[in-house]
């Protein structure tokens, strides 16, 4: 009972920290809303955003389209609902598979050390090294601009830094006196690894697993913009690609997902900044 309080008693002071950071719960108010139009907003409109509504590059406010229409007719305001479930879907998702190689080979590196860590490094190093932008274009190109490739594209490219930050952390505390008490009772490596090392590295690494969100889904925008986003679905990068041409006669094709885009990046920025104060010891007592 002890020991459940002692666990609890960090995490309960980072949620009071949390939650008493007026930009954190911004971000969090601005995050939940754009979730629920991205979520509920398909459901309740029930139509094709690829369906053309009005006369091409309507401005706003007009009575067919409220945002406009971009240059072939589509509603700008259902294009961009639609859109932001394909953008949050591939940035979270990129991101949890980003955060789960960059823990899983992290941990390894950290806690055995010696030649599996030489070897790991040297992984992580050669991946670190690539122009992250073109290699996720190569492999995106030679396996046809999919959800599914573009996904495994900005997650197989953005591990790095999350496997090093796991490194740092299981280097930490793999000599420990609790891993050791846990190691002269038999306790197995992969259970002294994810059930006793980990829980206790997760504060920055989940941090990490934040931010990278935010970064995943610029990704996305920066290889839709390109041109190599999946065209049979809508995404804001890809409305925003599709419409630089136009960006002097119909701004407001490329102005609205581009400020959905700064606005989800900027609320898991913020969220991202309130986890880090809250999670990190020395902030917390400052």
């Amino acid at each position: 009972m002890n020991a459940n309080h002692e666990v609890e008693g960090p995490w309960r002071e980072a949620l009071r920290m949390f939650m008493r950071n007026p930009s954190a719960i911004a971000g969090m108010v601005m995050l939940v809303l754009v979730l629920l139009v991205a979520i509920a907003g398909p459901w309740v409109l029930g139509v094709d955003p690829f369906e053309i509504r009005a006369a091409p590059l309507t401005p706003p406010l007009s009575e067919d389209a409220i945002l406009g229409t971009d240059y072939l007719g589509r509603d700008v305001l259902t294009t961009l609902i639609y859109g932001g479930r394909t953008t949050l879907l591939v940035g979270a998702i990129a991101a949890l598979l980003s955060v789960s190689i960059g823990i899983t080979l992290g941990a390894l590196a950290g806690y055995y050390g010696g030649r599996v860590d030489s070897v790991l490094m040297r992984i992580t190093e050669f991946f670190q090294v690539l122009p992250a932008l073109l290699f996720a274009m190569v492999v995106v190109t030679l396996f046809s601009p999919t959800l599914v490739t573009i996904t495994l594209a900005i997650g197989i490219v953005s591990w790095t830094a999350t496997a090093r930050l796991t490194r740092a952390e299981f280097m930490k505390y793999r000599n420990l006196e609790f891993v050791r008490a846990e190691r002269s009772i038999g306790a197995s490596h992969a259970r002294i690894i994810w059930k006793v090392i980990l829980p206790n590295a997760l504060p920055p690494l989940i941090v990490s697993a934040t931010l990278a969100i935010g970064a995943a889904i610029l990704f996305e925008a920066g290889l839709s913009f390109l041109g190599l986003g999946d065209p049979n679905q809508m995404s804001w990068g890809l409305m925003i690609g599709s419409s630089r041409q136009y960006i002097f006669s119909g701004w407001w094709a490329v102005a609205f997902p581009g400020a959905a885009i700064f606005v989800t990046v900027l609320a898991v920025s913020l969220i991202g900044d309130g986890l880090n104060d809250a999670l990190n010891p020395k902030l917390r007592e400052r």
